[in-house]
C-alpha cells in the first residue's frame, strides 16, 4: 500500500512537472511566434513609379510619355510605403533588359524592335545581368551607383530589397558589357555545331538561321512608328530555341520570341545530365544541400546564375523573385538557393510556380522560401469576387496546403494579373476589400500588393504592346490613380479623390494590423463550413475563420456580396471554446480591429459560442476577443 501511495505521489509530481514544462514550452513557442512577424511585399514597377507625365500616347517615347527613375524613390516616398505596413519592396525591372532607345554613347548596343516587346521592352528579357536598366538612371554612366544608393535609401527606410532573376531565359541579344573580367557571357563558349551539350548555355538548330515571327492582326513593332532597325530581320545563326521552349527557328508571334531558352543540362529528350538529389533530401536544410553539391560537376549555366545571384547580394539586395522557376530543374534550385542562403541566411526567395503538384518539390528540394498561391487560392478568390465562385471552396484549399501554408504567398494583383479595378476583373476596387482581408489574415504566409492597388488603379491605358486591364510592363506609360498619390513627387496623396484616400487608408490599416498581430503567426481553424450547416442566413458569399495565439484570439468574417446586408448568429464550435478556455455562461466583448468602431458580444451557452453579427455589403471584421 505504501508503495502504491508513493507511486501515486510520484506520478502527481511528474504530472505537475510535465504541466509546468508544457507551460514553459508554450511560453517559449509563443515568444518565437511573437518575434516572427507577418511579412508584406510591395511590388513596384520601377520605371513607372515616379513618372508624373500623363500623356499616355500609345507606343510613346520617353520624351513623349516620360519615365520614372531610381531617384524618384526619395526618403519621403519610401517612408510612406513603409507606413503602409510594408516590410519588403520588390523593384521589378531592375536588371538591364532590351529597350528601344539609343544609348550607344554609353557603349550600349541598340536593340532591334523585331525582338523586343514594346518600346520600353520586357523586364523579363534581360540583356546584361551585371548592370541595371539605363532608363532608370538620371546619369546613365553612373546607373549602378544610383541603384546602390536606392538600396541604401530602402534599407534606411526599414525596407528589405527584392529584385528579379529570370533563370529560364535571357534576351535574344544578350551581351554583358559590365561583367567582371573572369566571367564569360552566356553562349560565349558554346559549341554551336550541336543542338545540345551539357555545358552549352543555349540549345541550337545547327545550320538554320533565326527568322522573325510572322506578325498577325496587323501588328507592327512600335505601332505606326518605324526605326531603321525594324526590318523584319534579326541575325542569329544558328538559331537558338525560344524562351518558352519552342524549337522553331521561326517562332510564332505568341511565343516568347524576344528570349532564348537557357540550357540547364537537360537533353532534348528530357534526360537530366547531372546528379540527382538523394531521396531523403526533402528534409535536409540548405547547409546539407550546399555540402551535397561541393565537388560535383554541374552544367555551366548553373554556375553563371549562381554567380549572378551572389553579385546582387554583394550590392545589398536582400532577396529575389525567380521568374518561371518551374521551367528550371529543381536540382538547380537546390544548388542555387543553398549558395544564396550560405551567403545570406535571411534572403527572401520567392518563386513563380504554377503547378500545384510541384509545390512541395520546389519548397523542400529547391529550398524556396515562398511560392505564388496563384492556381488554387488566387484563382478561387478571383472567381468569388466576380460572383462566380463560392467561399465554400476556400477551406479545402487551406486543408490541402496546411503542411506548406507558410510558404504560399498571397496576392490579389501583380504585374502579370489584371488590375482588380479593371473591367476584366471586378471593375470596382471596393470588391477587393473582403478578398484582401481574407488573403492577409488566412495564413502565416506573406501578403503582396502591387503598386497602385491601394488607390484602385484600373489598368485601362492603351500603352502599345499588349492590351489594357494590366498596367503595361512593355511601354512608357503613366499610372493615373497612382500619379494622383505621387502628387508631383510630394508622395502625399494630395490629388487623390476621397474614395481613393479611403481605400488607401483601408490597406494601411489592414497591412499594419497583420504585421503586428501575434495571432496571425499562430493557429488557424476554419469555422465557415461548420456555420454553413448550423447557422441561418449564412451562405457561400460569407467566409469565417479564426486565428489565435496565447495572447490574441481573432474571429475573422468577410462578406463578398456587393449588394446584400447579412445578420446572423455566428457559432463557435465546442472544440474551439474548450481550446480557448472560454467559460460557460460568460459573455465576452469582441471589437473590430480595422476601424475600432464595431463591437458585439460572444456568448458561451451549452459549450457553444454565439456571436451576433451584422455585415454590410463587402464589409469585413477582424474581431478580437477582449
Amino acid at each position: 500500500m505504501r508503495l502504491i501511495k508513493c507511486t501515486i505521489v510520484l506520478l502527481m509530481v511528474l504530472s505537475i512537472g510535465c504541466k509546468q514544462a508544457r507551460k514553459e514550452t508554450e511560453k517559449t513557442n509563443d515568444k518565437n511566434k511573437i518575434t516572427r512577424k507577418k511579412q508584406v511585399v510591395y511590388q513596384v514597377f520601377t520605371r513607372l513609379f515616379g513618372n508624373t507625365n500623363t500623356t499616355n500616347k500609345p507606343w510613346g517615347t520617353i520624351e513623349e510619355n516620360g519615365v520614372g527613375k531610381f531617384n524618384d524613390f526619395t526618403p519621403k516616398a519610401l517612408s510612406e510605403i513603409k507606413k503602409l505596413g510594408v516590410t519588403h519592396i520588390w523593384y521589378t525591372g531592375v536588371p538591364h533588359h532590351g529597350v528601344i532607345r539609343d544609348y550607344t554613347a554609353y557603349g550600349i548596343s541598340n536593340d532591334d524592335p523585331d525582338v523586343v516587346k514594346g518600346r520600353a521592352g520586357s523586364p523579363y528579357a534581360v540583356k546584361d545581368y551585371y548592370n541595371v536598366n539605363p532608363d532608370l538612371a538620371v546619369n546613365v554612366e553612373h546607373r549602378l551607383e544610383e541603384f546602390k544608393a536606392l538600396v541604401k535609401r530602402s534599407h534606411d527606410a526599414g525596407l528589405k530589397v527584392i529584385i528579379d532573376i529570370v533563370p529560364n531565359h535571357v534576351a535574344r541579344n544578350y551581351k554583358s558589357i559590365s561583367k567582371p573580367e573572369d566571367i564569360k557571357d552566356f553562349g560565349e563558349n558554346d559549341d554551336v555545331s550541336v543542338a545540345y551539350n551539357k555545358n552549352n548555355n543555349f540549345y541550337y538548330n545547327p545550320n538554320e538561321a533565326f527568322k522573325v515571327p510572322l506578325w498577325e492582326n496587323n501588328y507592327s513593332p512600335l505601332g505606326k512608328d518605324k526605326t531603321p532597325l525594324e526590318d523584319g530581320k534579326f541575325i542569329e545563326k544558328p538559331a537558338k530555341w525560344t524562351g518558352n521552349g519552342s524549337r522553331l527557328s521561326q517562332p510564332k508571334m505568341n511565343d516568347w520570341y524576344e528570349t532564348v531558352k537557357v540550357n540547364y543540362g537537360i537533353t532534348p529528350e528530357g534526360i537530366k545530365d547531372f546528379n540527382k538529389l538523394p531521396n531523403d533530401f526533402e528534409s535536409k536544410d540548405y547547409k546539407k544541400h550546399y555540402d551535397f553539391w561541393k565537388g560535383k560537376t554541374v552544367p555551366d549555366s548553373w554556375i553563371k546564375f549562381r554567380n549572378i545571384a551572389l553579385y546582387w547580394l554583394d550590392l545589398g539586395v536582400d532577396g529575389f523573385r525567380y521568374d518561371m522557376a518551374e521551367m528550371v530543374p529543381v536540382e538547380f534550385w537546390s544548388y542555387m538557393n543553398s549558395s544564396v542562403k550560405m551567403k545570406n541566411p535571411s534572403a527572401f526567395l520567392l518563386a513563380e510556380v504554377y503547378n500545384p503538384s510541384l509545390y512541395r518539390d520546389y519548397i523542400k528540394k529547391g529550398k524556396m522560401d515562398y511560392l505564388y498561391d496563384k492556381v488554387q487560392l488566387y484563382d478561387t478568390i478571383k472567381s468569388i469576387v466576380q460572383g462566380k465562385g463560392k467561399t465554400d471552396y476556400i477551406p479545402p484549399i487551406l486543408e490541402n496546403l496546411k503542411d506548406i501554408e507558410h510558404h504560399m504567398l498571397h496576392f490579389l494583383e501583380n504585374h502579370d494579373e489584371q488590375r482588380l479595378s479593371s473591367v476584366g476583373f471586378a471593375g470596382n476596387a471596393e470588391k477587393g476589400k473582403p478578398a484582401m482581408v481574407v488573403l492577409a489574415t488566412l495564413t502565416t504566409a506573406p501578403t503582396m500588393i502591387y503598386f497602385g492597388q491601394e488607390v484602385g488603379e484600373d489598368g485601362s491605358e492603351n500603352a502599345g504592346f499588349g492590351s489594357p486591364t494590366r498596367t503595361s510592363i512593355f511601354d512608357y506609360v503613366g499610372v493615373p490613380a497612382h500619379q494622383r498619390w505621387v502628387n508631383n513627387k510630394q508622395f502625399d496623396g494630395g490629388q487623390l479623390t476621397n474614395k481613393e484616400k479611403k481605400l488607401r487608408d483601408f490597406y494601411k490599416r489592414l497591412l499594419n494590423f497583420t504585421t503586428n498581430s501575434t495571432a496571425l503567426t499562430g493557429n488557424y481553424q476554419d469555422i465557415h463550413l461548420y456555420n454553413r450547416n448550423k447557422t441561418d442566413n449564412y451562405n457561400d458569399k460569407l467566409l469565417s475563420f479564426v486565428r489565435w495565439s496565447t495572447d490574441q484570439k481573432l474571429i475573422i468574417i468577410s462578406n463578398f456580396d456587393a449588394e446584400n446586408n447579412y445578420q446572423f448568429s455566428l457559432k463557435i464550435p465546442e472544440t474551439l471554446v474548450l481550446n480557448w478556455q472560454l467559460d460557460e455562461g460568460k459573455n465576452y466583448k469582441v471589437i473590430d480591429q480595422l476601424y475600432k468602431q464595431y463591437n458585439t458580444v460572444l456568448k458561451i451557452k451549452n459549450g457553444i459560442g454565439n456571436l451576433e453579427v451584422k455585415l454590410k455589403p463587402l464589409e469585413s471584421f477582424i474581431l478580437k476577443i477582449q
